[in-house]
């Protein structure tokens, strides 16, 4: 396994022809798993991107996160779009979205076609009971990664190795702004895009390093 992950990551850096056609083998491996929406998707290829593969480092995966969620269309297609074009240009972004959005497409032609036949049934019921938590618990996995990343300032903290969990420290200006935007969210109905905006006017002018 290790000989596999250690050959895409040559041939992706590479940009190879091999290495775009293995980066849509991938796009299409995470729309093909990715039940529950976009959100659900942000994990999915933060464990693959990231982590496995280490095609990019955690915090430019997570700047593509927040463009992609400032911009128009279901965030899973805005990230796969992004990052095609990032690392093939705008060929690869092409080729990378057909990637992601090929797995729904067959699905949903699946699903019009024999749904309705299987739709009342009690085992089909029963499974959809139950992958409704199994998607919060996912999207709650990307959120809580998101925060860390964008309000704890400690480069040494990590979430998953408990003995670091003595350098959590939260970037103070961050984390008030993050509360103001809960509490206007929260209280008003203020589109999300402008409190994207706001967030983009706050760090410029308050977060330069």
């Amino acid at each position: 396994m290790s000989n596999l992950v250690t050959f895409i990551i040559g041939q992706t850096q590479a940009q190879t022809f091999v290495g775009l056609l293995l980066l849509i083998a991938v796009f299409f491996y995470v729309g093909l798993i990715t039940i529950g929406g976009g959100q659900v998707a942000i994990t999915i290829m933060q464990e693959v991107i990231v982590e496995r593969f280490a095609l990019l480092p955690a915090s430019d995966f997570f700047n593509m996160v927040a463009i992609s969620e400032s911009t128009p269309g279901p965030i899973g297609i805005n990230i796969a779009t992004y990052i095609g074009t990032e690392l093939y240009g705008w060929a690869g972004g092409i080729f990378t979205t057909l990637g992601e959005v090929m797995p729904s497409i067959i699905c949903i032609m699946l699903i019009a076609r024999f749904f309705g036949k299987f739709s009342e049934k009690k085992i089909v019921k029963a499974a959809f009971s139950t992958l409704r938590p199994a998607v919060s618990g996912v999207i709650a996995v990307a959120a809580v990664k998101i925060i860390v990343l964008a309000l704890v300032v400690t480069s040494g903290f990590d979430l998953r190795h408990i003995s670091t969990w003595n350098e959590f420290c939260f970037s103070g200006l961050s984390t008030v702004f993050y509360f103001l935007c809960l509490i206007v969210l929260f209280k008003t109905k203020l589109h999300p895009v402008f409190i994207i905006l706001a967030g983009g006017v706050f760090g410029a002018f308050f977060l330069q390093s």
